[in-house]
């Protein structure tokens, strides 16, 4: 999963393609858990632009999308947030979510 800059995240939101967002802290347990399990979703999903970001570099981002907690996952489609997501549950969960938009 590639890091993200404000500058890479505004522009998935301009392209207006799916795009699956993760925000984390690099201090946070359940955020190591939840990447794990979003980088094996990852490759489930081959053509879906993923990207993650430490919300201590892109503290815009919290602004922006109303990010209240780490882990957050963010479902853009068409450049709008279609889901907020801070309880990852298990890899099938993820994949049945992602699945409703791709």
């Amino acid at each position: 999963m590639n890091q993200l800059t404000k500058d890479v995240i505004m522009e998935m939101i301009e392209q207006q393609e799916t795009s699956i967002l993760y925000f984390y802290t690099p201090l946070c347990g359940t955020c190591q858990v939840a990447g794990k399990m979003l980088s094996v979703v990852e490759q489930m999903f081959p053509k879906l632009s993923f990207g993650k970001a430490d919300l201590n570099y892109v503290p815009e981002m919290s602004e922006l999308f109303a990010i209240e907690s780490v882990p957050c996952l963010i479902i853009l489609k068409e450049g709008k947030v279609q889901e907020k997501i801070y309880a990852f549950q298990s890899v099938p969960y993820l994949h049945e979510l992602i699945s409703r938009y791709y």
